[in-house]
């Protein structure tokens, strides 16, 4: 027996778990399935009858036909039973209609009997009269109210056939889809539910969403406004309502400005195109002076590059920061690779620091004869590790700008005469610093000189700590530096 798909009609080949389906994996997919529904099982009746009377058959054998079918309502009073139940049940002898029927002519009706119940019919089917009532037209009984065959010892091949059939049929009357069906109807089959399910859960979306309006349109529609907010409220949008129009007037008279703006534009951008054309005129006018003194030019470019690269050597070069390299070594100002201060941890001799303001002392020397600068009530003598600075007023004292790491009784004196030093020599650099801005007022620098303190550090040693007192010569050493660009640059004309 052969099945074909009840939707394209080609043949099927049934899976291997179809061929020997168990008895309780029949009754399991049977359970599964919902009640017929009333439409179709009204339907099915109605194509039985209307498929046998437009048989081209005697009306003998169509009433045969019809008095030996059960009706629709035996049908529907015993539940599905398996293959197993069925075979405890009273065998009956006449076949199911799905699976075979038999023409009888116009003769042969004659001569029968009239039937009662209990009387078989012969079973003989042919694959061709198969095919004249297929299962999705004819709808057939259920496999487990159908008749079973008058065959004491069914072979394997039958029952199998017989238990498919049975299932399909089941399969067809409990939905509304008939089957078999093969793979590609049946993916077209999923394919059109999912689209239904979509387009169903859309919906209900949609219905989801408009309850929740609802349902908030009733919650504002429950909020009664008093007589007062609602007046107030209609104050509020009545002055929103005046702020709106006088933004559009606003915007009204800006748009007219910017069309008047557009105006000047577009005059000033006709009176641009017209010095354009009158630029190009003389443009090429000029291309024909400019052929002529071409090699003129060439020249003249030959010697300004010479002379250029001469200027830019001679700018280059700067005397004053050769002799005096001024630079940082960790916490230390240094200068000319001379260290100036003393930290805890980092030995500096006093002979370093001795040179360091031997050079710091004739740096700011320099820049005052420079300058053309004299110092008030100082005067300053370079002589190396052993510089001083010599009061010109009062009673004329020379302090000595240099140190030692002597331990011995004088040594608090001449640390005394030490710190006056270095503070006389804060005090010249604050005069040049002061002249320097009176001439340059853009000048800055960073750290303010007051008395004996650079940036809120002491040039004194005798009662600081020696990173305060590194932290101060960095800053005079900076200060320095700053005067020395000022001056070498020109900026004192």
């Amino acid at each position: 027996m052969s099945y074909v798909c009840q939707q394209c009609k080609e043949p099927l080949q049934l899976d291997a778990s179809l061929v020997d389906l168990a008895p309780s994996a029949y009754d399991m997919i049977v359970a599964s399935l919902p009640s017929v529904p009333a439409s179709r099982a009204r339907y099915a009746t109605d194509s039985e009858a209307e498929k046998i009377a437009q048989l081209p058959s005697p009306s003998a054998s169509k009433a045969a036909w019809q008095h030996a079918t059960p009706s629709d309502n035996s049908r529907a009073s015993s539940p599905p039973l398996s293959t197993r139940a069925q075979g405890k049940q009273p065998q009956r002898n006449f076949p199911a209609p799905n699976e075979s029927f038999v023409l009888l002519q116009e003769s042969m009706i004659r001569s029968m009997p009239s039937p009662i119940p209990g009387a078989a019919i012969p079973k003989k089917a042919t694959l061709g009269n198969q095919k004249n009532f297929p299962a999705k037209n004819t709808h057939p009984l259920p496999a487990h109210q159908q008749p079973e065959p008058d065959h004491s010892n069914p072979t394997p091949i039958s029952h199998h056939l017989r238990s498919t059939m049975r299932l399909f049929n089941v399969l067809s009357t409990r939905s509304d889809i008939d089957h078999p069906l093969c793979a590609e109807c049946t993916q077209i089959l999923l394919s059109s539910l999912q689209r239904q399910l979509d387009e169903t859960k859309k919906e209900r979306d949609g219905y989801i969403a408009f309850e929740k309006e609802v349902r908030k349109e009733r919650e504002r529609e429950s909020l009664d406004l008093s007589r007062q907010d609602a007046e107030k409220k209609i104050e509020r949008l009545k002055s929103e309502e005046r702020a709106a129009v006088e933004q559009l007037r606003l915007a009204d008279r800006e748009r007219e400005q910017l069309d008047e703006e557009l105006k000047l534009l577009e005059a000033e951008e006709k009176a641009l195109e017209e010095e354009e054309a009158e630029f190009w005129r003389s443009h090429n006018e000029h291309l024909l002076a400019l052929a002529e003194q071409a090699s003129r030019l060439a020249s003249l470019r030959a010697a300004y590059a010479a002379d250029y690269a001469t200027l830019e050597k001679l700018e280059r070069t700067n005397v004053y920061n050769d002799a005096f390299c001024i630079g940082h070594d960790g916490v230390f100002g240094t200068i000319n690779g001379l260290r100036l201060g003393r930290v805890p941890g980092v030995p500096v001799e006093w002979p370093e620091i001795n040179a360091a303001w031997g050079q710091t002392l004739l740096l700011l020397y320099t820049i005052a004869r420079k300058l053309d600068y004299t110092f008030e009530n100082y005067r300053l003598i370079p002589m190396g590790s052993f510089s001083r600075i010599e009061r010109t007023v009062g009673d004329k004292a020379t302090y000595e700008l240099y140190g030692s790491g002597d331990l011995h009784l004088g040594r608090l004196l001449h640390n005394r005469r030490f710190d006056f030093a270095m503070v006389a020599f804060l005090e010249c650099l604050k005069q040049l610093i002061d002249s320097v801005k009176s001439q340059d007022p853009t000048i800055e620098f960073p750290h303010q000189i007051v008395k004996d303190k650079i940036g809120e550090a002491s040039v004194k040693l005798q009662f600081s700590q020696e990173e305060a007192w590194t932290r101060a010569l960095r800053h005079v050493l900076l200060a320095l530096k700053i005067v020395l660009k000022w001056t070498t640059n020109g900026g004192n004309g």
